[in-house]
Protein backbone atom coordinates (compact mmCIF):
# COMPACT_ATOMS: atom_id res chain seq x y z
CA UNK A 1 0.00 0.00 0.00
CA UNK A 2 2.88 2.71 0.36
CA UNK A 3 4.46 1.93 -3.08
CA UNK A 4 3.11 5.04 -4.51
CA UNK A 5 4.59 7.17 -1.37
CA UNK A 6 7.23 9.80 -2.88
CA UNK A 7 7.58 13.08 -1.15
CA UNK A 8 9.16 16.09 -2.61
CA UNK A 9 10.64 18.46 -0.21
CA UNK A 10 12.73 22.71 -0.58
CA UNK A 11 12.25 25.47 1.26
CA UNK A 12 9.91 28.26 0.15
CA UNK A 13 10.42 28.04 -3.67
CA UNK A 14 9.49 24.40 -3.82
CA UNK A 15 5.57 23.23 -2.75
CA UNK A 16 6.10 19.99 -0.62
CA UNK A 17 4.25 17.31 -1.89
CA UNK A 18 3.08 14.16 -0.43
CA UNK A 19 1.84 11.01 -2.68
CA UNK A 20 0.69 8.67 -0.25
CA UNK A 21 -2.45 6.23 0.59
CA UNK A 22 -5.40 7.96 2.43
CA UNK A 23 -5.80 10.00 5.66
CA UNK A 24 -3.47 10.53 8.34
CA UNK A 25 -5.52 10.28 11.51
CA UNK A 26 -8.37 9.48 13.16
CA UNK A 27 -7.83 8.51 17.46
CA UNK A 28 -6.12 11.99 18.86
CA UNK A 29 -6.07 10.29 22.63
CA UNK A 30 -7.58 7.36 24.54
CA UNK A 31 -10.42 8.96 25.67
CA UNK A 32 -11.51 10.05 22.52
CA UNK A 33 -11.13 6.41 21.58
CA UNK A 34 -13.17 5.12 25.02
CA UNK A 35 -16.12 7.63 23.96
CA UNK A 36 -16.06 7.54 20.25
CA UNK A 37 -18.89 5.57 18.36
CA UNK A 38 -17.24 2.95 16.01
CA UNK A 39 -18.71 4.73 13.21
CA UNK A 40 -16.89 7.81 14.49
CA UNK A 41 -13.69 6.16 14.60
CA UNK A 42 -13.92 4.07 11.60
CA UNK A 43 -15.15 7.00 9.60
CA UNK A 44 -13.54 10.12 10.87
CA UNK A 45 -14.12 13.33 9.97
CA UNK A 46 -11.71 14.73 7.40
CA UNK A 47 -10.90 11.55 5.79
CA UNK A 48 -11.65 9.73 2.83
CA UNK A 49 -14.55 7.06 2.76
CA UNK A 50 -13.29 3.48 3.71
CA UNK A 51 -14.53 0.99 2.03
CA UNK A 52 -17.64 -1.14 3.33
CA UNK A 53 -16.44 -4.60 3.84
CA UNK A 54 -13.50 -2.98 5.67
CA UNK A 55 -15.23 -0.77 7.95
CA UNK A 56 -17.91 -3.46 8.55
CA UNK A 57 -14.81 -5.65 9.88
CA UNK A 58 -12.96 -2.47 12.06
CA UNK A 59 -16.47 -1.47 13.56
CA UNK A 60 -16.59 -6.08 14.83
CA UNK A 61 -13.57 -6.33 15.71
CA UNK A 62 -13.49 -2.93 17.78
CA UNK A 63 -16.82 -3.99 19.47
CA UNK A 64 -14.76 -7.33 20.94
CA UNK A 65 -11.96 -5.10 21.77
CA UNK A 66 -14.47 -2.53 23.89
CA UNK A 67 -16.95 -5.90 25.38
CA UNK A 68 -13.94 -7.86 25.73
CA UNK A 69 -12.43 -8.91 29.72
CA UNK A 70 -9.93 -10.99 28.56
CA UNK A 71 -6.68 -8.79 28.73
CA UNK A 72 -5.02 -11.80 26.13
CA UNK A 73 -7.82 -11.62 23.58
CA UNK A 74 -8.35 -7.55 23.84
CA UNK A 75 -4.35 -7.59 22.79
CA UNK A 76 -5.13 -10.37 19.79
CA UNK A 77 -8.48 -7.73 18.97
CA UNK A 78 -6.14 -4.90 19.14
CA UNK A 79 -3.46 -6.24 16.95
CA UNK A 80 -5.97 -7.29 14.34
CA UNK A 81 -7.38 -3.31 14.44
CA UNK A 82 -3.94 -2.23 13.83
CA UNK A 83 -3.38 -4.16 10.90
CA UNK A 84 -7.23 -3.01 9.89
CA UNK A 85 -6.59 0.67 10.08
CA UNK A 86 -3.03 0.58 8.67
CA UNK A 87 -5.07 -1.00 5.50
CA UNK A 88 -7.64 2.17 5.95
CA UNK A 89 -4.53 4.66 5.76
CA UNK A 90 -5.39 5.95 9.02
CA UNK A 91 -2.73 5.50 10.95
CA UNK A 92 -3.04 7.11 14.34
CA UNK A 93 -5.69 4.84 15.21
CA UNK A 94 -3.39 1.58 14.24
CA UNK A 95 -0.75 2.90 16.26
CA UNK A 96 -2.91 3.52 19.29
CA UNK A 97 -4.25 -0.70 18.88
CA UNK A 98 -0.38 -1.02 18.24
CA UNK A 99 0.50 0.72 21.50
CA UNK A 100 -2.59 -1.57 23.19
CA UNK A 101 -1.39 -4.96 21.68
CA UNK A 102 2.40 -4.23 22.09
CA UNK A 103 2.20 -3.20 25.83
CA UNK A 104 0.57 -6.88 26.78
CA UNK A 105 2.64 -8.83 23.85
CA UNK A 106 5.81 -7.58 25.23
CA UNK A 107 8.08 -8.64 22.33
CA UNK A 108 10.22 -6.89 19.55
CA UNK A 109 7.66 -7.54 16.95
CA UNK A 110 5.08 -5.87 18.89
CA UNK A 111 7.17 -3.00 19.70
CA UNK A 112 8.47 -2.96 16.03
CA UNK A 113 4.73 -2.35 15.35
CA UNK A 114 3.68 0.25 17.64
CA UNK A 115 6.69 2.00 16.19
CA UNK A 116 6.19 1.69 13.22
CA UNK A 117 2.47 2.50 13.16
CA UNK A 118 3.47 5.33 15.15
CA UNK A 119 6.24 6.46 12.58
CA UNK A 120 3.80 6.55 9.81
CA UNK A 121 1.18 8.75 12.01
CA UNK A 122 3.77 11.08 12.43
CA UNK A 123 5.13 11.51 8.77
CA UNK A 124 1.52 12.82 8.23
CA UNK A 125 0.69 15.14 11.54
CA UNK A 126 0.57 18.53 11.06
CA UNK A 127 0.21 20.78 13.75
CA UNK A 128 3.25 20.76 15.62
CA UNK A 129 2.50 19.21 19.18
CA UNK A 130 0.79 16.34 17.55
CA UNK A 131 3.95 15.81 15.43
CA UNK A 132 5.99 15.85 19.11
CA UNK A 133 3.79 13.61 20.83
CA UNK A 134 4.13 11.20 17.97
CA UNK A 135 7.92 11.37 17.69
CA UNK A 136 7.81 10.70 21.09
CA UNK A 137 5.89 8.31 20.99
CA UNK A 138 7.91 6.51 17.78
CA UNK A 139 11.10 6.88 19.72
CA UNK A 140 9.60 4.53 22.76
CA UNK A 141 8.41 1.76 20.74
CA UNK A 142 11.48 1.94 17.97
CA UNK A 143 14.03 2.39 21.17
CA UNK A 144 12.70 -0.82 22.89
CA UNK A 145 13.72 -2.41 19.70
CA UNK A 146 17.45 -1.18 19.13
CA UNK A 147 17.62 -2.30 23.32
CA UNK A 148 16.87 -5.77 21.64
CA UNK A 149 18.66 -5.56 18.10
CA UNK A 150 21.20 -3.05 18.19
CA UNK A 151 21.44 -3.93 14.25
CA UNK A 152 17.90 -2.74 13.26
CA UNK A 153 19.38 0.29 11.22
CA UNK A 154 15.47 1.10 9.99
CA UNK A 155 14.56 1.18 13.23
CA UNK A 156 17.52 4.00 13.93
CA UNK A 157 16.72 6.06 10.25
CA UNK A 158 13.08 6.29 11.48
CA UNK A 159 14.42 7.39 15.02
CA UNK A 160 16.13 9.85 13.45
CA UNK A 161 13.96 11.26 11.33
CA UNK A 162 11.75 12.29 13.90
CA UNK A 163 14.63 14.68 15.09
CA UNK A 164 14.08 16.66 12.53
CA UNK A 165 10.91 18.86 13.63
CA UNK A 166 12.63 19.48 17.16
CA UNK A 167 16.56 18.42 17.35
CA UNK A 168 17.70 18.68 13.92
CA UNK A 169 21.88 18.08 14.64
CA UNK A 170 20.61 14.90 16.40
CA UNK A 171 18.52 13.19 13.43
CA UNK A 172 21.46 14.35 11.23
CA UNK A 173 24.16 12.51 13.77
CA UNK A 174 21.97 9.18 13.56
CA UNK A 175 21.80 8.95 10.06
CA UNK A 176 25.04 9.66 9.84
CA UNK A 177 26.08 6.88 12.53
CA UNK A 178 23.89 4.47 10.35
CA UNK A 179 25.44 5.11 7.25
CA UNK A 180 28.90 4.76 8.98
CA UNK A 181 27.73 1.13 9.62
CA UNK A 182 25.89 0.52 6.27
CA UNK A 183 27.15 3.13 3.81
CA UNK A 184 24.58 1.38 1.47
CA UNK A 185 21.97 2.08 3.42
CA UNK A 186 19.16 2.88 0.79
CA UNK A 187 16.52 4.13 3.50
CA UNK A 188 19.29 6.26 4.88
CA UNK A 189 21.19 7.76 1.90
CA UNK A 190 17.56 8.83 0.85
CA UNK A 191 17.08 10.80 3.97
CA UNK A 192 19.74 12.28 3.95
CA UNK A 193 19.21 13.95 0.29
CA UNK A 194 15.97 14.57 1.18
CA UNK A 195 16.95 16.66 4.16
CA UNK A 196 19.71 18.00 2.06
CA UNK A 197 17.08 19.13 -0.50
CA UNK A 198 15.30 21.02 2.00
CA UNK A 199 17.73 22.74 3.29
CA UNK A 200 18.80 23.73 -0.20
CA UNK A 201 22.50 22.30 0.02
CA UNK A 202 22.05 20.89 -3.73
CA UNK A 203 25.30 19.60 -3.87
CA UNK A 204 25.36 17.64 -1.03
CA UNK A 205 21.88 16.07 -1.99
CA UNK A 206 22.99 15.12 -5.62
CA UNK A 207 26.04 13.58 -3.67
CA UNK A 208 23.80 11.50 -1.20
CA UNK A 209 21.12 10.92 -3.81
CA UNK A 210 24.11 9.21 -6.54
CA UNK A 211 25.40 7.14 -4.03
CA UNK A 212 21.78 5.85 -3.58
CA UNK A 213 21.07 6.06 -7.14
CA UNK A 214 24.59 3.31 -7.32
CA UNK A 215 22.95 1.26 -4.99
CA UNK A 216 19.77 0.91 -6.60
CA UNK A 217 19.33 2.49 -9.72
CA UNK A 218 15.33 1.89 -9.66
CA UNK A 219 14.99 3.51 -6.39
CA UNK A 220 11.80 5.47 -7.74
CA UNK A 221 11.56 8.49 -4.55
CA UNK A 222 15.19 8.75 -5.36
CA UNK A 223 15.59 9.17 -8.81
CA UNK A 224 12.33 12.04 -8.01
CA UNK A 225 14.64 13.70 -5.49
CA UNK A 226 17.63 13.55 -7.58
CA UNK A 227 15.87 15.45 -10.78
CA UNK A 228 14.71 18.20 -7.87
CA UNK A 229 18.05 18.55 -6.45
CA UNK A 230 19.33 19.10 -10.42
CA UNK A 231 16.47 21.09 -11.44
CA UNK A 232 17.37 23.72 -8.34
CA UNK A 233 21.18 23.36 -9.55
CA UNK A 234 20.13 24.77 -12.55
CA UNK A 235 20.80 21.19 -14.31
CA UNK A 236 17.83 20.71 -16.72
CA UNK A 237 19.89 18.17 -19.02
CA UNK A 238 20.12 15.95 -15.63
CA UNK A 239 17.15 17.11 -14.18
CA UNK A 240 15.00 15.98 -17.29
CA UNK A 241 16.76 12.60 -17.26
CA UNK A 242 15.74 11.57 -13.48
CA UNK A 243 12.29 12.25 -14.23
CA UNK A 244 11.91 10.83 -17.40
CA UNK A 245 13.54 7.21 -15.53
CA UNK A 246 10.98 8.16 -12.87
CA UNK A 247 8.19 7.39 -15.66
CA UNK A 248 9.95 4.45 -17.03
CA UNK A 249 9.89 3.11 -13.01
CA UNK A 250 6.17 3.54 -11.78
CA UNK A 251 3.01 3.60 -14.21
CA UNK A 252 1.00 4.71 -11.36
CA UNK A 253 -0.95 7.89 -12.44
CA UNK A 254 0.34 9.74 -9.64
CA UNK A 255 3.30 9.40 -9.94
CA UNK A 256 3.86 9.91 -13.53
CA UNK A 257 1.65 12.71 -13.06
CA UNK A 258 3.97 14.11 -10.38
CA UNK A 259 7.01 13.34 -13.25
CA UNK A 260 5.34 15.16 -15.80
CA UNK A 261 4.66 18.18 -14.39
CA UNK A 262 8.38 18.53 -13.04
CA UNK A 263 9.24 18.24 -16.70
CA UNK A 264 6.77 20.89 -17.55
CA UNK A 265 8.47 23.54 -15.38
CA UNK A 266 12.06 22.24 -16.67
CA UNK A 267 10.14 23.74 -20.26
CA UNK A 268 9.62 27.08 -19.09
Amino acid sequence: MLKTRIILVSVAALLVVLIFMLPKSVVENESQLKEAAPEEVAQGAGHAAVPATLSATIKRIRARFQSNSSNQKNAIFADSLRTLYTQAGQFDSAAWFAEEAATFFNTTESFLNAGNSYYEAYTFAMEPTRQEQLAEKTRTWLGKVIAVDSKNLEAKTKIAMTYFTSNPPQGVGLLREVLAEDPKNEFALYNMGMLAVQSRQYDRAIERLEELKAVNPNHIQGALMLGVAYANKGNKDKARQQFKLVKTLDKDPAVQATADSYLKDLDK
